[in-house]
C-alpha cells in the first residue's frame, strides 16, 4: 500500500478519533453549568448538546481554513502526513489525559500546540506562519479575559434588572433560559470546535497533494460534525464535575450569564474566523460571574489549577509532538 495514502488515512482516522474525544472533553463544559443548576437531566443535557453542535459544526468554515493555512503552509510542509499525524497523536495523548485527572484543558491550545511542535521538528523554526500563528495566539489568550468581562458585566445586568423580583419565581425562569443559553453555547462549541478537525483534515489532503485549496471538502465537514455529535453523547462526567460545582457555587442565573458570555464570545470568535477555546471561555465567564456576584464565593485554588493547565498545554503539547515525530520518522 502507497505509504502516503496510508498515511492519509491513519490521519484522518485520528483526527476524527481527536474531534470525538473534543466531543465528550470540550462539551462537558458546555452543558456542565446546566446540569449542575438542575435545569436540565445530564441525559437531556447530552441530547441537546449532541444535536446543537452537529448543527454548529455544519454551519461555518471560516476557522477550518485559518487552522488549514495560517499555522503552517500545508503545500510546502516537509513530511505534511508525518507531521500532521504526530500533532494529531500529541493532541489526543493531551486530551485524554487532562480528561482522566478531571482537568478542563483546552482542546484548541493542544492541537495548535501539537501543529507547531511538529512542523518545527520536521523543518525548523522558520516553517511557522509567525503572523497567522500570533494570530492565533492572540484570539486563544484574549477570549478568557473577554469571557471573564462579559460574564461579569451580564451577571452584574441580571443582579440589578432582577433585584427586586420574586426569588422563587425568578429561579424558575431562569432555569427555563438556561435550556436556550445552554443549547446556544453547545450550537457556538459545533461552529469553532469542529472546524478545528476539518482544518487539519484538510490540511493532510493538501500535503498529500489529494486537494488544492483551502475549502474543506463536504465529507470532511459531514464526517467532523458527525463525530463531534456522537463524542458529545458520551458525556465528559469528571468535567462536568469540576466546571458545574468546584468553581463556584452555581444557581440558575449564575449558569444562564456563564452560559450566553462564553457564547457570545466563541460566536463572535467563529465569525471573525479565529479559534478559540471553549474550555478558556466557560470557565473564565463562570470566573466572571460569580465575581459580579461575591468575590470570595469563587473557589480561586480551582481557578488557579485550571489556569496553570491552560499556560502549560500548548509548549507541553508541542513538545510532544516533537518528539513523537522523531519517532514516526523513524517507521514512515
Amino acid at each position: 500500500m502507497d505509504t502516503v495514502f496510508l498515511l492519509t488515512v491513519l490521519i484522518v482516522v485520528f483526527a476524527l478519533a481527536f474531534d470525538f474525544i473534543n466531543g465528550f472533553h470540550d462539551t462537558a463544559n458546555a452543558i456542565a453549568t446546566s446540569v449542575s443548576t438542575r435545569a436540565l437531566s445530564p441525559r437531556q443535557a447530552i441530547i441537546l448538546a449532541a444535536t446543537m453542535n452537529f448543527i454548529g459544526a455544519l454551519t461555518f468554515t471560516g476557522v477550518a481554513k485559518t487552522i488549514t493555512k495560517d499555522i503552517v503552509d500545508p503545500f510546502a510542509l516537509e513530511n505534511g502526513s508525518i507531521v500532521i499525524l504526530a500533532a494529531l497523536t500529541a493532541a489526543i495523548a493531551w486530551n485524554l489525559i487532562t480528561w482522566y485527572y478531571g482537568i478542563p484543558s483546552s482542546s484548541s491550545h493542544a492541537l495548535i500546540g501539537s501543529i507547531a511542535g511538529a512542523a518545527v521538528s520536521a523543518a525548523g523554526f522558520d516553517v511557522l506562519h509567525y503572523k497567522g500563528f500570533f494570530k492565533i495566539l492572540e484570539s486563544l489568550i484574549i477570549s478568557p479575559f473577554l469571557a471573564l468581562a462579559v460574564g461579569f458585566i451580564i451577571m452584574s445586568l441580571f443582579r440589578a434588572i432582577f433585584k427586586n423580583a420574586n426569588l422563587t419565581r425568578t429561579t424558575k425562569g431562569f432555569r427555563m433560559f438556561q435550556v436556550v443559553t445552554a443549547a446556544f453555547q453547545a450550537y457556538t462549541h459545533g461552529t469553532n470546535d469542529a472546524q478545528k478537525t476539518m482544518g487539519i483534515i484538510t490540511m493532510a489532503l493538501i500535503a498529500a497533494n489529494y486537494h488544492t485549496s483551502s475549502e474543506v471538502p463536504e465529507w470532511v465537514r459531514i464526517s467532523a460534525a458527525i463525530a463531534m455529535g456522537i463524542g458529545t453523547s458520551v458525556g465528559g462526567w469528571k468535567i462536568i464535575k469540576t466546571v458545574g460545582g468546584k468553581i463556584m457555587k452555581i444557581r440558575p442565573v449564575n449558569g444562564a450569564a456563564a452560559d450566553l458570555s462564553s457564547a457570545l464570545v466563541i460566536f463572535s470568535a467563529t465569525l471573525l474566523h479565529l479559534p478559540v477555546s471553549t474550555t478558556h471561555a466557560i470557565s473564565s465567564s463562570i470566573m466572571g460571574v460569580g465575581a459580579a456576584q461575591r468575590v470570595k464565593g469563587v473557589k480561586w485554588g480551582v481557578a488557579q489549577r485550571i489556569v496553570l493547565t491552560w499556560i502549560i498545554t500548548l509548549p507541553v503539547s508541542a513538545l510532544i509532538a516533537g518528539f513523537v515525530y522523531q519517532i514516526f520518522k523513524l517507521f514512515f
